[in-house]
């Protein structure tokens, strides 16, 4: 009696134990999911743009003598200064020895010219008299003439030397801002080696990067919104539309003037937005994108059902639907929803968005 209910025991239990191993129903039915195509179609209402900020105009300053030692700095980076300022001083101690040697020099030019007009006066008066040959006389005529000739000589020396004593003080050729200094006191000034640039009357632009595509609807004259590393937002003018596209990325430029302001430095960073029409872009609803550690992506619904996230850079958005600039092509199926529940590889049931 005993062996019976043994037996049943152990047959219930292998019973059970089939029962916990068997698959659940609907175990190997995919994931149903939600998706929606890529598809091209017009979006935004502008011109979104992206560039350096740059002076309007840079003047480069440098020191028109060579040799001499610079003195003293006047101005340092950052200084508003006035056409016209001194930016630097150049040593003259050696350059004022020389205009003085100059001065000398035209003194006594000027006293050997009187001396020779004084004997080619007192033979004036002997022409054809034979007191003395016309070959004396015209001698004498020809050194006083080159007795003079010294004198326009030596005297154009010193106007040079003090037209150099001028330029021993740079000055600011334009009214602006101060960008650069790269001058020291004791370095050697030479006209190849720039001294300071300035930004012109201390205006600034945006270079503006425009795809080719997009450059004619941008005009001279455009008024365009620029938003600064800090946040803020600018009003800014579009000057000029480069007349050239870079052959390797496509990219035209646009010169956009914008306002006296102290955050805006030349070597920064700035986007703008600027009115035109809408544009065809590849699109898919925001849903579709995700955003993680490595940026912007999409899970893409392949061949078989199969699903694979694909990294992919985003740009303009409206009505609900964001630009892709990089990513997957028009008509390819991209998820809506649950991409966080789906790994890659992964088999699914694509339910259409809407449905």
């Amino acid at each position: 009696m005993t062996a019976r209910p043994l037996f049943l025991v152990a047959l219930i239990a292998l019973a059970a134990c089939h029962k916990a191993e068997a698959p659940p129903p609907g175990a190997n039915t995919p994931r149903a999911v939600p998706f929606a195509a890529v598809v091209r179609q017009p979006l935004g209402t502008g011109i979104d743009v992206s560039g350096r900020l740059v002076a309007r105009e840079e003047a480069a300053v440098s020191s028109q003598l060579s040799g001499y030692l610079v003195a003293r700095v006047a101005v340092d980076q950052d200084a508003l200064v006035r056409a016209g300022q001194p930016l630097a001083y150049l040593d003259e101690t050696l350059l004022r020895s020389d205009i003085a040697q100059n001065r000398a020099a035209v003194a006594q030019s000027r006293v050997a010219a009187e001396k020779a007009d004084q004997e080619a006066s007192r033979v004036s008066a002997l022409d054809h008299t034979g007191v003395l040959s016309d070959e004396a006389i015209a001698q004498r005529r020809l050194a006083a003439r080159t007795a003079q000739a010294q004198v326009d000589q030596s005297q154009a020396q010193l106007s040079a030397q003090l037209v150099r004593q001028g330029l021993m003080v740079v000055r600011a050729p334009v009214a602006g801002r101060v960008l650069t200094r790269t001058v020291r006191p004791g370095d050697v000034a030479s006209p190849s080696t720039v001294m300071f640039t300035l930004a012109r009357d201390d205006r600034s632009e945006l270079d503006a990067e425009i795809p080719e595509e997009l450059l004619g609807a941008v005009h001279a004259g455009d008024h365009a919104r620029v938003r600064l590393a800090s946040g803020r937002w600018v009003e800014g003018i579009v000057r000029l539309v480069a007349a050239q596209v870079d052959a390797q990325t496509r990219l035209g430029r646009a010169r956009i003037l914008l306002p006296i302001d102290r955050e805006i430095r030349p070597g920064g960073y700035a986007r703008a937005e600027m009115p035109g029409p809408p544009v065809p872009v590849l699109a898919v609803p925001e849903a579709a994108v995700s955003y993680d550690g490595n940026g912007a992506s999409v899970t893409v619904i392949e061949a078989g059902d199969k699903v694979r996230r694909v990294p992919v850079k985003t740009g303009r958005r409206g009505g609900g639907m964001i630009e892709l600039t990089q990513g997957p092509q028009a008509g390819a199926r991209v998820l809506t929803g649950s991409q966080d529940f789906v790994l890659d590889g992964e088999t699914v049931q694509p339910v259409a968005k809407g449905r």
